[in-house]
């Protein structure tokens, strides 16, 4: 082959893929005749159409539409993909197998990021896909730290690049301590706090007193020193100077009406973008928590006390919580039982929760808290989308289309193809067959 044929094959191939891609990006759909429900202000939609274009939703119930390829709902319900948030999908296979766990780490601290190790091929991937979930916020368990690291955001496509976004919260744990006392912990992050906070002050003095120089070779001598100081910061540093600013958010898992106390104290100091997890005494200080606006991610089951920190679970807390304007998502933190996140909402309805509420938070609150562009159906939402053959709440009800960032994405599951393979008739021995 001469170098002729070569560069003309390598400009083919370059213009099938300039193609291929241009094509993929331009698959567009619509839904019609659904009953929609948005997770937004909007509500339900009965009868609605849906339009989806290069994975993004373009338009709901427009007057006319020029996509070819139509689904006839036939008045199923259609909600956003559910959202699992705080647990280890990706990073764990079998619980009792140590080297497929990679959620956790002895030396673990605030730098902790397990993203890299994240397995979108996970068995349990196609599981959480199978009950609706599309979305998924991964937290490490961390190690000895308080800190367990930073969490992470995931499509749950089973694509090699499903990661999100990385490090977009760091999660601690602040409460009940098998060795030694939860007030050195505390005292630590005031520490912590207080000593990033007093350098931050003592950065923008410099700065400021530099800015009035009037040399321009002194402003430049600054600059080239703050350049120099600010490469010398240690990543720990830098994560808390993200947590101070506000562009980090703090995830805490808390449980005890005084640790969730001391949380809202340091959030009103230290202007934190704070998210607690389980809060189980909340209902105790309901009022505080809704002034601060402090959102909870809880879990609907939580209903019997697990230590001397959860007396107050209950299974009217949600219902209760929501009630005192807090906004509330539900969790599942068990990423081997993400498939039991709608029921989890269901149960939450059972207790006094709106069905609209309880999809919400499941979806929207999920997507407001971590600032994710999915989990509502609304234009310009990445076409995240479910159809359901009933109620999406009722045990009984299956997902009979599942749609990640507007792809048809396939629900089955290493389950389904082992039932297939043992209750298949063949005249092979059992479990034989191709």
């Amino acid at each position: 082959m001469n170098l002729f044929t070569k560069n003309k094959i390598a400009k083919l191939c370059a213009l099938t893929l300039v193609f291929s891609s241009q094509f993929a990006l331009a698959h567009s759909f619509v839904i019609k005749n659904a009953t929609v429900h948005t997770a937004t202000k909007d509500g339900i939609l009965k009868n609605a159409t849906i339009v989806v274009k290069n994975g993004v939703i373009s338009a709901i119930n427009p007057r006319s539409y020029n996509e070819t390829e139509v689904i006839d709902a036939e008045g199923k319900n259609v909600t956003p993909g559910l959202i699992g948030a705080i647990n280890s999908l990706g990073l764990i296979e079998v619980n009792a197998v140590a080297n497929t766990r990679d959620a956790s780490e002895e030396k673990a601290d605030i730098t902790f990021d397990t993203s890299t190790a994240f397995n979108p091929k996970s068995t349990l991937i196609p599981y959480a896909r199978k009950a609706g979930v599309t979305t998924n916020i991964v937290s490490p368990r961390g190690g000895k730290s308080m800190f367990r690291g930073q969490s992470f955001v995931v499509n749950l496509s089973g694509d090699f690049d499903s990661v999100i976004s990385a490090n977009n919260a760091v999660v601690m744990d602040l409460g009940a301590k098998s060795k030694g006392s939860r007030a050195t912990d505390i005292q630590d992050l005031i520490n912590t706090f207080e000593d990033a906070q007093e350098k931050l002050e003592e950065k923008a003095e410099e700065k400021a007193k530099a800015e009035k120089e009037k040399s321009d070779k002194k402003d430049s001598d600054e600059e080239v020193k703050e350049d120099k100081k600010d490469k010398k910061l240690k990543r720990d540093e830098v994560i808390i100077n993200e947590l101070l600013t506000g562009t980090k958010k703090l995830v805490v898992h808390a449980e005890r009406a005084t640790d969730l106390l001391v949380l809202i104290k340091l959030k009103q100091k230290f202007n934190l973008d704070l998210v607690l997890v389980g809060a189980s005494d909340a209902v105790l200080i309901q009022d505080e928590l809704a002034k601060a606006g402090i959102p909870i991610i809880m879990d609907a089951y939580s209903s019997l006390p697990t230590s001397f920190d959860t007396l107050n679970a209950s299974l009217d807390s949600a219902a209760i919580l929501m009630n005192a304007g807090i906004k509330i998502a539900l969790y599942v933190g068990d990423a081997h039982k993400l498939d039991q996140l709608r029921y989890r909402a269901g149960s939450a309805i059972a207790y006094g929760v709106k069905p609209n509420e309880a999809l919400a938070a499941i979806t929207s609150n999920i997507a407001d808290i971590f600032n994710l562009d999915t989990g509502k159906i609304a234009v310009g939402k990445k076409a995240d989308l479910v159809m359901w053959s009933s109620d999406p709440f009722e045990i009984s009800t299956k997902v009979e289309k599942l749609w990640i960032a507007g792809d048809e994405t396939n629900t089955t599951t290493r389950q389904d193809l082992l039932r297939k393979r043992y209750t298949t008739n063949s005249d092979m021995p059992r479990a034989y067959i191709k």
